[in-house]
Formats: C-alpha cells, structure tokens, sequence
C-alpha cells in the first residue's frame, strides 16, 4: 500500500476526477450583490459519503486524493492571505495542502456540517501553527506569543483611532483587556519574531556603520587581572629599593641598564635584583593558590561527609 505522502505528492502534481461545480444557467442563479470568496468550492459531498463507506484499500485511497486535488485551489487561496510575512509562498503552500490533507481526513459528513466550514479553520490553524513552532528567530514561551498577538491586534486598532503618535501601554492594556505588565511583555515580544543581521548597517548611518562595529572584542588586559591582584600584595611587602626597580622595568619600560644607571648601581646587580624578586613573588603566589585549593578540598569533603548521613 502506498503511503500518505507519496499519495499526497501525486495530489498535488495531478488534477483529479472531482471538478468544480459547473455554474447554473443565467436563468437558474440567484442574483447575488458580493460574491464569497469560494463560491468555486468543489461538490464534494458524495464523494465523502462513499469515502467513509468505502474500507481501507486503493479504492478509498484514489478517492482520497480526487478530493484533496479538488480542494486544493482553497488551500492555496488561504495560504495566500499570510504571504509577506517571512516565509515563501511556495512553502506556506505545502503548510496548507498538510492542514486540508488532515482535514479531509478527519470530516466526518454524518455532522451535517459543510466541508469548507471545517477545513478553513483547520487549515488556517496548521499555517499560523507552523508561524509559531518554525518562524521565531528566538524562542519565547506560548504565552508571550499569545501576548504579542492580542498587543499587535491592539496597536493595529489604535493606530485608527490616535492618529499621529503611537499609543501608550495603558490603552494598549485596556484595548486588549489585559494588565499594563502584560501588554509591555507583548511589545517587547513584537521584535522577537526576527533578528537584525549584525552586518545590517544602523539607522541614519551613512558610512556603513552596521550592528557587529558596536560589539566589543576581548580584552587582553582581563587576562592578568588575577595575576595583578595576586602580586599586589607581595609588590607592597618589598622594599623601596626592589618596588622602584621592579616600577621602572615593567610599567616605565626602562632597560636595565638605564635603570641600573638612575639608581646608581650595576646592571647585574639590577638583573638579580629582579630575578630575586620575581622569584620569590611567584613562589608566594604559587604557594597560596595551593593552600586555598587544599583548604576548598577539604571542606568540600567535610559537606560532603555531612550529607552523607542525612541522605542515608
């Protein structure tokens, strides 16, 4: 037996044996002042009748697919209605033919009702389910987009009414019937829907200027932060003769026998000089971070020990 969507995929390339309804002579139509959107609709009434009488077989199957081909051109009329929206026609085309293959498998004639008065919001419902699982750059939770849409109903009917100037949060609230707190989470959601490009240049930027030029990159200074603030300490606890020394080589720059020459003494005198300090700083250091790593350990152990029991 074939599947579903090899069937589907022949429905959608092929035209079937249901066909439109034919219209009525002049003489027989009633006069009509507006014309419904799908007074085109197929006669698919009989058809339903058999397929639910008709068991599982290539038989029900082939019919099945006459009456998705003959709804068809309604599915594509709905997914028209969100075209410009930030999905291709052609896909919004396929979400549609989906929600009328679901549909037409889940009429049930014996209801009475009509197939369209089922299939329209059925299909419609698998579009704006497809905006909503697939078409958000960032995801927020169901409710902020139930939020977002009630507030951009709001807006839209606000905009008529307070022309000139945007409305505030509080009419946007009372128009929605909803808290002040919920209608400013729903405007904030109306800008998750999609995501500006970082090579998109900014508003009123006439030389390129685009959104990546305003990130920060990293700092290399942050990488010896810690290591400055371990020194510190240790800088202090020298004497002034080996401080100024240690000053005028790493933050004046000076060589060392520029600085061997201000301060009166031999520059080999001054490479043990830093040599001995260097060291003794490092070791401290060292030393220290050990000491804190053993004493975390071991109090680690200890809260360790103490749930162990409790959790027993």
């Amino acid at each position: 037996m074939r599947s579903d969507a090899a069937r589907f995929q022949d429905a959608t390339r092929h035209h079937g044996a249901i066909r439109p309804a034919r219209p009525q002579p002049p003489c027989a139509q009633r006069p009509r002042s507006k014309r419904h959107p799908h007074d085109d609709a197929p006669d698919t009434a009989d058809a339903f009748r058999r397929l639910c009488e008709l068991p599982h077989g290539p038989e029900r199957d082939a019919l099945r697919d006459d009456i998705v081909r003959a709804w068809l051109p309604m599915a594509d009329r709905l997914a028209g209605r969100f075209r410009n929206r930030g999905e291709a026609l052609d896909d919004l085309r396929q979400v549609a033919a989906l929600g009328l293959v679901k549909a037409v498998d889940r009429y049930d004639p014996e209801r009475g009702n009509a197939f369209e008065s089922y299939a329209v919001p059925t299909v419609t419902g698998e579009i704006k389910r497809h905006f909503r699982d697939h078409m958000w750059t960032l995801h927020v939770p169901r409710r902020v987009q139930d939020l977002r849409n009630r507030v951009r109903f709001a807006c839209q009917d606000l905009t008529q009414t307070t022309p000139g100037r945007a409305p505030s949060v509080a009419e946007i609230a009372e128009r929605a019937g909803m808290s002040e707190e919920d209608a400013a989470t729903g405007l904030e959601a109306l800008d998750s829907f999609t995501a500006l490009s970082l090579d998109a240049e900014l508003p009123g930027s006439d030389d390129g200027y685009a959104l990546r030029d305003t990130l920060g990159g990293p700092d290399p200074a942050l990488d010896v932060v810690v290591d400055r603030e371990a020194v510190k300490p240790r800088l202090a606890q020298l004497p002034e003769r080996e401080r100024t020394i240690l000053y005028l080589r790493f933050f004046r720059d000076m060589t060392q026998s520029r600085i061997a020459e201000h301060l009166g003494i031999s520059q080999m005198h001054v490479s043990r000089l830093i040599s001995r300090c260097c060291g003794r700083m490092r070791e401290e250091v060292l030393r220290e971070a050990s000491h804190h790593t053993t004493a975390a350990r071991r109090e680690e152990r200890a809260r360790a020990a103490r749930v162990t029991p409790n959790a027993a």
